[in-house]
């Protein structure tokens, strides 16, 4: 490693933010690897400002600091891969960009000023408090304007969070099954084999292919469901009003 990539502890709390005692506390705990020691000073180098990061991203994922110290061993050498993995981990799956909205303009879009919609709507991942002036963040803004959309066919706003109630636990459900499929067939596998350093890549590319084809294939799959269901139910109804209309006449 050259010299001007190593630093001493003083630097490296400085570049990181951390204090000397949190650095040290860290390598008692086995979280940080120890430094390359030359005559009396210790100096260290890129993967400990890695590991400290993502040490930081893993807390404010809510890991405590032994799990972190579980993953980071099983990891070896490898904190830069794990960092790129946990974030891929943390992408969102969907593609839009979270808009920001006021109280008052989700009254007007769902003719409802009623705070149990926005609790719920919070409750269900639809929206996202940012403030107690009344601001909101939608993460996704299609869903939300889909809401509207409801309402404005004559659907009570109330009838319309009750569908998108149903969606979400519907939702998870196949996220669910998709995970689990990927934690069987290359988690799994891969932690078995002792999570080789030569394979961290592979996994984290195989999770990234699994974002489009989660999100196309359930897309797929309910405009079949969709299509076939509503040529269903509608063919009934027809059917009923033909038969009355029937009735009438004799």
């Amino acid at each position: 490693m050259a010299d001007e990539e190593q630093l001493t502890i003083d630097q490296l709390a400085q570049q990181t933010g951390m204090t000397v005692r949190n650095i040290r506390a860290h390598q008692a705990r086995g979280l940080l690897p120890p430094p390359e020691v030359r005559g009396r000073t210790g100096f260290y180098g890129a993967d400990h400002l890695t590991r400290i990061e993502l040490i930081r991203e893993l807390q404010g994922d809510g890991y405590n600091l032994d799990l972190i110290r579980k993953l980071l061993e099983g990891a070896a050498g490898q904190s830069g891969a794990v960092l790129r993995f946990t974030r891929t981990i943390r992408t969102p799956f969907v593609e839009e960009e979270p808009r920001i909205v006021t109280k008052e303009e989700l009254a007007e879009r769902f003719q409802s000023t009623d705070p149990k919609l926005l609790q719920r709507a919070t409750e269900l991942g639809l929206l996202r408090r940012l403030d107690d002036e009344g601001r909101f963040e939608e993460i996704s803004p299609i869903l939300a304007a889909a809401g509207g959309d409801l309402v404005e066919l004559g659907i009570p706003a109330e009838r319309a969070m009750e569908l998108l109630t149903k969606m979400r636990r519907h939702a998870d459900s196949v996220a669910k099954t998709f995970a689990q499929l990927f934690i069987e067939a290359v988690w799994q596998p891969f932690a078995e084999d002792g999570t080789p350093d030569e394979h961290w890549g592979e996994v984290s590319a195989a999770l990234e292919r699994l974002r489009p084809l989660a999100s196309q294939s359930l897309l797929a799959t309910f405009q079949i469901a969709m299509t076939e269901v509503v040529e269903r139910e509608l063919g009934r109804e027809l059917e009923r009003m033909t038969h009355k209309g029937g009735k009438r006449r004799r």
